[in-house]
């Protein structure tokens, strides 16, 4: 009888230590600016990016992270964002998003003439729903990214957009950062939703890291959910951006053009296209953020083929697997 030993898998983290591995891994390096960037010429807010995104290269878990002494420039431009974004959030946000923000001025300095620190955040998240920040220093690899979801872990960007453009950005910013995603990962569904996205991750294929990050694009990026007759925004690149917010969730008058709405179902979801640089054309619209959880779960346990089963221990912070299985060299080794 031939014997076979464990299969291999790509390497993944079993231990929330691991990802101090993916400091040194982003896609850009936070102070590399494209040529069509606000900032690009502006060599004194590229040397203040490159400070900043210092605090990231070194931080280690355990550590507190690293406070930013924001300038006043910083400051009015965080400002004139979450003015603008906070005319629309009682009409277009979820309902749990319009709660938790409230929590979050109380608690961790939210408002127009402070940007909050990402420590205060992620202790208030911690006593939520045991999810916590980090500082990278840019975008991370899809895998890279949902993996560290798996164990409650959200990496988040430091820096600032340009003062010259406050209500734009071409990157995940400070801004979409605690804005768009920080809130709702307090909320005890949404949270589960963002781990289910990582631990589905976890060994997965690079062709099933495609679709998991294509179907966390139309939901934690750019999620609906219907709230009686209404559409309400629950995804970060809706929350974020007060152009988005309206395109996706108000009321279209007769004959004016809108986006398409389609109901939530992770396997359609995840062969869509989608573009990155204009309104997206398409939302997949959830009955709530319970159902956006449920359809996922359903979605990575029935189409998401690997060769073990994970769950998270969340005592020792790491991941268990129903049977021996070998990891493929890590890539940042």
């Amino acid at each position: 009888m031939q014997v076979t030993g464990p299969r291999t898998v790509p390497w993944f983290p079993r231990h929330i230590s691991d990802l101090d591995s993916f400091s040194q891994k982003t896609l850009d390096a936070g102070a590399e600016l494209e040529s069509d960037h606000p900032g690009f010429s502006d060599m004194t807010y590229r040397t203040r990016r490159a400070a900043i995104v210092e605090n990231a290269g070194t931080y280690k878990f355990g550590q507190e992270i690293p406070r930013v002494d924001y300038s006043e420039d910083e400051i009015k431009t965080w400002g004139a964002v979450y003015r603008r974004l906070k005319e629309l959030f009682p009409k277009h946000a979820c309902k749990e998003y319009n709660q938790i923000l409230e929590l979050l001025e109380h608690n961790c300095g939210y408002g127009d003439d402070n940007i909050p620190q990402l420590e205060d955040v992620s202790q208030f998240l911690k006593k939520c729903t045991g999810f916590q920040l980090r500082p990278v220093a840019g975008l991370l690899s899809a895998r890279d990214f949902l993996n560290a979801l798996a164990f409650r872990t959200f990496f988040s960007t430091q820096y600032i957009r340009h003062h010259s453009m406050p209500l734009y950005t071409p990157e995940p910013d400070v801004v979409h950062e605690l804005m768009g995603h920080a809130p709702l990962l307090a909320d005890p569904d949404f949270a589960e939703l963002s781990q289910q996205y990582g631990l589905a991750s976890l060994g997965a294929s690079d062709s099933d890291i495609v679709r998991l990050a294509t179907c966390y694009w139309f939901t934690v990026e750019f999620g609906v959910y219907r709230q009686g007759e209404d559409y309400k925004a629950y995804g970060a690149g809706l929350l974020s951006s007060f152009g988005e917010m309206e395109w996706s969730c108000a009321k279209k008058a007769e004959g004016e053009k809108g986006p398409q709405y389609l109901p939530w179902n992770p396997a359609v979801a995840a062969e869509f296209e989608y573009p990155i640089t204009e309104y997206q054309p398409t939302y997949f619209v959830a009955d709530s953020l319970a159902d956006a959880t449920e359809k996922l779960k359903e979605f990575s346990e029935n189409q998401i083929v690997r060769p073990f089963r994970v769950s998270y221990l969340p005592y020792s912070q790491s991941i268990h697997t129903d049977r021996l299985v070998k990891r493929d060299t890590y890539e940042g080794a």
